[in-house]
């Protein structure tokens, strides 16, 4: 079974670069405080690595 990360917007895109507005819609966030759930690869690693300052990541278990 592949591991999974849950990533949660904790800081608004407005006003930010264009590429991480689209990183964070890549992800599937869209409003403040929602959370998704995608799989732990090098690609979305990357994802979460260019907006890590906008995003909380936990690891799940399972």
């Amino acid at each position: 079974m592949s591991r999974k990360l849950k990533v949660t917007q904790v800081r608004s895109g407005i006003g930010r670069p264009q590429h991480q507005k689209k990183v964070l819609e890549g992800l599937g966030l869209r409003r403040l405080h929602r959370s998704v759930v995608v799989d732990d690869t090098p690609s979305f690693r990357g994802m979460i690595k260019k907006v890590i300052h906008l995003v909380k990541v936990e690891e799940l278990n399972g």
